[in-house]
């Protein structure tokens, strides 16, 4: 059954330029679907044309009966004074009026037994159960849990929250309200991982149909079942998630590619054949420029394929040193605090060459405040970081700021990096500043594009030290990928704090994960510490249910039930080795079959974390 269907819709808000021009496409009820598109392309005005902000210049636009749309990009007006508790339960307002009701109904019916009433409050109260009504408190406050809304933030007031605490309120709202059309623009720019992770565990278990705009793509790759490009005002489909997305983007710009080539040597040859046979016939045959006439017009029917386009890329890299000393950062006993609130204590650390670190974890844990101690921008409470002698550091701030916001890019790099004006242009080519855009004022510039001017402005230098805070935080896909194209040279030490698991993934050697006023240091990958992270929850989980009950049957019958559930496990993790030895099978069969295997893997994933679960158990029953 389809949900939204949107055809040949048509937008523009200056003459003569089409934001949308034709774009058609059908959403089936339940299905979660990734919106792609550079910056500009009409993402977020699809949205408003479908939530009625926008109505289209042409074309048609059809939501199911019945199905409520809720934007998490709009956050609504509310009273003054509403607090956000208010706002949450604003949410659940349709409830809270049947439970007026009921009560009005119990009151009259303890003086009046009519009929009426009494089939009103049964209905109601079947309602009222079956809607979640008795379960409203406890489902506000694990969905405020979840996207860490804590108890303080939800006594103050909502017009006093910062836009990211107004936007976490505003998705908890939504999801409360049990929408049945989820349209998220940009969702988990305001979410650190543990609450993007709860998202997108929602998302998994959500019935109702999912739109989501967003430049995180392992969110994308995590929620989105398919992907619409939006390309030229038109929609490219693509039948998976940003990972099948972006090798199938390629394969089709490689097949238009060679056909384009293709086309392009027919008409050559066919070019040149006419010529020579109208130069023949200026030499004496004229029958011979009917057949160039011939091979004319066949040149003009033949069906000649567009040249697709790509996306310009970055030609810049950062110069290495080779600098391998040992210690490129050393800490000791380092503890830092705000307000009476420690954020860290006894924090010591050794950092060598080439090392890649992720610091990760929930907002508020340290992690910035680490990088401000780092680079001399804070100082400790007690203990010491220090850089090796030979260290020369770069840092990319969260908030990227100039000197002078008036200049152009171009003078920006001639002030700072004190090189000629043709230098300067060639950095800035490098790094996609082109034409008049190397010419425009800082201050006028984009944050992505801010974020670029100052890793151009690094890269004056030989680094040894990279300190990066959310380098990718509010970029597109396309800033992004620009960046880690910048990075991707980078052989020396690296250390950035990042909500972006994509880049964790691709850059991060080692991990440091803040939590609780701890530091975990984690040696290896991102998807290495996630495997670990779910190994030691599932261990935990399983020796909490493996603790043992008091019993009151005999020794012999509690001997007898150990034995059978010790067998049971054993068969258990038979059934568990012998489906992973099928699933191996099955990789090596689908080879090619890129949605295939990711099901496979994720299946994998799961038998890996129920075998531990089951070893563990075994272990323990097979103890005398």
């Amino acid at each position: 059954m389809i949900d939204i269907d949107v055809k040949n819709l048509k937008k523009s808000f200056e003459v003569g330029h089409d934001v949308l021009s034709g774009l058609s496409f059908e959403i089936n009820a339940g299905e979660h679907v990734g919106i792609l598109g550079a910056n500009g392309c009409g993402k977020t005005t699809l949205f408003k044309l479908l939530t009625g902000e926008y109505t289209p210049d042409e074309g048609e636009i059809s939501i199911r009966k019945r199905r409520r749309i809720g934007l998490i990009s709009q956050i609504p007006v509310y009273p003054a004074g509403w607090t956000t508790e208010d706002v949450l339960r604003e949410a659940h307002s349709r409830l809270r009026g049947m439970a007026a009701r009921i009560s009005e109904l119990e009151e009259l019916m303890a003086v009046d037994s009519a009929p009426a009433l009494l089939d009103e409050y049964d209905r109601l109260s079947d309602d009222f159960r079956r809607l979640g009504g008795w379960d409203m408190d406890r489902e506000r406050a694990r969905v405020a849990a979840g996207l860490d809304i804590p108890e303080d933030m939800r006594a103050r007031e909502f017009d006093k929250l910062s836009g990211g605490e107004k936007t976490r309120v505003n998705l908890a709202r939504l999801i409360l309200e049990d929408t049945d059309i989820l349209l998220l623009d940009e969702p988990t720019n305001h979410l650190d991982l543990r609450a993007t992770e709860w998202l997108e565990d929602y998302i998994a278990h959500f019935h109702g149909t999912v739109l989501a705009i967003s430049h995180d793509r392992y969110f994308l790759d995590t929620v989105a079942q398919r992907c619409i490009e939006i390309t030229d005002g038109r929609a490219e489909f693509y039948s998976g998630n940003y990972s099948f997305y972006v090798v199938e983007r390629q394969r089709r710009f490689d097949e238009q590619l060679k056909k384009y080539e293709k086309d392009q040597a027919k008409l050559e040859q066919l070019q040149k054949a006419a010529a020579k046979l109208h130069l023949w016939a200026f030499m004496g045959n004229d029958k011979l420029h009917k057949r160039a006439f011939s091979i004319e017009k066949r040149m003009e029917k033949l069906e000649k394929t567009e040249k697709p386009r790509e996306a310009k890329k970055l030609h810049a890299g950062f110069k290495s040193s080779e600098f391998r000393a040992d210690e490129v950062l050393v800490a000791d006993k380092l503890t830092k605090g705000f307000g009476g609130r420690t954020l860290f204590s006894g924090l010591g650390f050794t950092v060598a060459g080439g090392e890649r670190i992720a610091v990760i974890g929930d907002n508020g844990t340290g992690k910035s405040t680490l990088v401000k101690l780092i680079v001399g921008e804070e100082e400790p409470d007690a203990g010491y970081v220090r850089r090796g002698p030979a260290v020369r550091m770069a840092y990319l701030p969260q908030i990227v700021k100039f000197r002078d916001p008036a200049l152009s890019a171009a003078d920006t790099v001639i002030d700072e990096c004190r090189c000629e004006m043709q230098e300067a242009r060639d950095r800035l080519g490098a790094f996609g500043f082109t034409g008049e855009d190397a010419l425009k004022a800082v201050g006028a510039l984009s944050g992505g594009e801010q974020s670029r001017l100052r890793l151009c402005i690094l890269m004056r230098a030989d680094v040894n030290l990279l300190i990066l805070d959310e380098p990718t935080n509010h970029l597109d896909i396309a800033s992004r990928e620009w960046m880690e194209d910048a990075l991707s040279g980078y052989t020396e030490a690296l250390l950035f704090v990042s909500h972006d698991r994509y880049f964790i993934e691709k850059f991060a050697t080692r991990i440091w994960c803040f939590a609780d006023g701890k530091v975990l240091d984690f040696r290896g990958g991102f998807g290495e510490f996630r495997e670990w992270r779910a190994r030691q929850e599932a261990i935990a989980q399983a020796a909490k249910s493996a603790v043992p009950k008091p019993e009151k049957r005999p020794a012999r019958q509690r001997t007898s039930d150990r034995e059978k559930r010790r067998r049971r496990a054993e068969r258990e993790i038979e059934k568990a080795e012998a489906r992973l030895a099928e699933i191996n099978a099955e990789s090596e069969a689908n080879a090619s079959d890129y949605v295939r295997l990711m099901e496979l893997d994720a299946e994998r994933g799961e038998l890996n974390e129920a075998l531990d679960a089951l070893y563990l158990e075994w272990e323990e029953l097979s103890e005398e």
